[in-house]
């Protein structure tokens, strides 16, 4: 397997649409010294307070709120087609309920302290910036919260800056 490569993130030459909305990512940190990850789909990518960011929604009820809750970093990780039923498990299964990190095969390694994985070829590694629940009252397009949210678990929104990029070299 070839070498992930560090990049800026300025160097990066990615489609946000279709890494987060097509590929999917896994949502990474670590708390007390466990790991857990969940499969995202929905995120984003752009420049805000004049710093390079992504942005990522977790819900209260995941396993991994309380992940992000703890950690001050936490990474973003896009896989080769190949990891496609990897990202649906990981998505579809809950680190409270069993080991999926061992069960997915997946190996996690860190870079300066944060967690991502080994088989990755595109990793984010991000500095929390900032954190707030979504709330119902602020939907102008109502259309949204029967579609997305009928349990009322909304989503908190987390702001990280992009620490850095690791690429796989072709």
């Amino acid at each position: 397997m070839s070498q992930l490569k560090e990049l800026s993130p300025l160097e990066l030459r990615e489609n946000p649409f279709q890494l987060i909305g097509k590929e999917w990512a896994l949502i990474t940190a670590e708390k007390e010294g466990k790991v857990n990850t969940m499969t995202a789909s929905w995120g984003g990518m752009g420049v805000l307070w004049k710093k390079n960011v992504v942005f990522v929604f977790v819900r209260h009820a995941r396993h991994t709120f309380g992940f992000m809750e703890a950690a001050d970093t936490f990474s973003l990780t896009f896989f080769p087609e190949e990891y496609r039923k990897t990202l649906a498990y990981c998505g579809s299964v809950s680190g409270r309920d069993e080991d999926k990190i061992a069960a997915s095969g997946l190996t996690v390694l860190r870079h300066q302290g944060t967690p991502y994985f080994e088989e990755a070829r595109l990793v984010l590694l991000c500095r929390k910036l900032y954190a707030q629940d979504l709330d119902p009252d602020r939907f102008v397009d109502r259309e949204i919260l029967p579609a997305c949210y009928g349990d009322e678990d909304y989503h908190r929104v987390y702001v990280g800056e992009i620490l850095t990029a690791l690429s796989r070299e072709e």
